[in-house]
């Protein structure tokens, strides 16, 4: 009877590594393929840590200041390779490798790294959809066998994906009771705009939700609504609460113009006839933090916070575009997707104000209005200078730091509003609009 041969140096090389790790050796990084799902193809990003590949290899990677001029023709030449496309039928797909770069990178676990990162187009032969086919790839695999490939799709339109959000596939790795390499199947059969259009949608709401510099903004600028100008003082100060009805018209006011300036730039962005780096814009967005602060301190163009609103909402309209141009999309997908998008951010906009604005109209009918107005204004402007600096200056800082972990706290902060406005309206004996000015 033959026996079956079994490859030696993959189980030798796996021995050695599991020594290492029974050493103290840090665990090795895997490699990233991340799917880009279009109309006709399917674009990959390819990204192989140095370590992993020299050992598969024997390539002299780390530490080499040259090894992309020396080693990325083989790079290309090895993943060609090591890499097939099929379709369900078993067809093969055109497989075409890309000039790879060298990046730093760090994983769990793993502390930094290099690699290299190769872009792939997987093109389907003609009449196969780009939806479903099995990838075959054993790239550093077939040597390392400890060695894992993490599969996700970063972005499908119609299958309602999208960068912010990937979704995972799958591992590739050696099954170790045969030493083979399985292929992984994608099937993303269906979607189409209906997925596009709840994908974006879904994506519009978390990216105001995850947004704590857009939500700041315009819950700040929300934060006197509620109260009347007195502009007869020098300096103008803040005076009595002017009532539910003029609240809620001025919250009105105020959204709608956001909304109007926000769209308009959206638009403009997204279809790239306005373009602007991101760096100013994200520090603008900063500083309109930072003046709706001073006015929720002090009145500084009161009665027109609708039209600075509207002034500041081209600004935010523009980050919100940043998202949408990342899509490689038709003109009928990106119609569509701005639809969807804006929808989400208003849905999330509406939400946000509707569990908060009732709490500061009850809590302006009471004296501890004035310092919670001051405290949140304060708090306000601290993180507006924080992200001023961290975006300006391009490092971050204590107050950046803290400013972005407000929006982790959004709940209790919510929560903690509405249990105040409750126990200040019930132990209050003020009556309507006695609301005291800031001293």
């Amino acid at each position: 009877m033959t026996l079956p041969r079994i490859p030696l140096l993959p189980w030798l090389l796996a021995l050695v590594l599991a020594l290492l790790g029974r050493a103290g050796a840090h665990p090795m990084p895997t490699t990233l393929v991340q799917l880009n799902i279009h109309g006709g193809y399917v674009d990959a990003d390819l990204d192989l840590p140095f370590n992993e590949l020299q050992l598969a290899t024997r390539w002299n990677l780390v530490g080499n200041a040259n090894a992309l001029a020396q080693y990325g023709e083989r790079v290309r030449a090895y993943l060609r390779e090591h890499l097939t496309v099929t379709t369900p039928g078993g067809q093969p797909w055109t497989v075409s490798v890309g000039e790879p770069e060298v990046s730093e990178a760090e994983q769990t676990a793993t502390g930094p790294f290099q690699e290299f990162i190769v872009p792939v187009r997987l093109t389907p032969p003609a009449g196969a959809s780009s939806r479903a086919f099995t990838v075959k790839y054993d790239a550093i695999v077939h040597q390392v066998v400890t060695h894992n490939v993490l599969v996700s799709i970063r972005q499908d339109w119609e299958g309602g994906v999208a960068p912010e959000h990937p979704l995972e596939l799958g591992v590739i790795r050696t099954d170790t009771r045969t030493g083979t390499v399985p292929p992984l199947v994608v099937e993303r059969e269906g979607g189409g705009l209906w997925g596009g259009f709840v994908g974006l949608l879904r994506l519009g709401m978390t990216h105001i939700a995850e947004g704590t510099d857009h939500l700041l903004f315009l819950l700040v600028l929300l934060l006197p609504a509620p109260l009347l100008a007195r502009t007869a003082l020098k300096p103008p100060r803040w005076g009595e609460f002017g009532g539910a009805r003029r609240s809620l018209v001025n919250i009105l006011k105020i959204v709608t113009a956001f909304t109007i300036g926000h769209s308009l730039t959206l638009l403009l962005g997204t279809f790239r006839l306005v373009e602007l780096p991101t760096q100013p814009i994200e520090a603008l967005i900063a500083f309109s933090i930072l003046v709706s602060a001073v006015h929720a301190l002090r009145p500084i163009f009161p009665g027109r916070e609708a039209g600075v609103a509207a002034g500041f909402g081209l600004i935010h309209g523009l980050a919100f575009s940043f998202t949408l141009a990342e899509f490689d999309l038709t003109a009928g997908q990106m119609a569509v997707s701005l639809l969807g998008f804006n929808i989400g951010i208003e849905l999330m906009q509406l939400l946000v104000i509707a569990v908060t604005m009732p709490w500061l109209i009850l809590l302006a009918r009471t004296s501890v209005y004035t310092p919670v107005r001051v405290v949140g204004a304060g708090v306000a402007a601290l993180a507006a200078l924080g992200w001023l600096g961290q975006r300006l200056l391009g490092t971050d800082n204590p107050l950046s730091l803290l400013a972005d972990g407000l929006g982790t706290h959004a709940m209790w902060i919510i929560g903690g509003l509405a249990v105040l406005a409750v126990l200040a309206t019930l132990v209050s004996r003020q009556g309507p609009g006695v609301g005291r000015p800031l001293p």
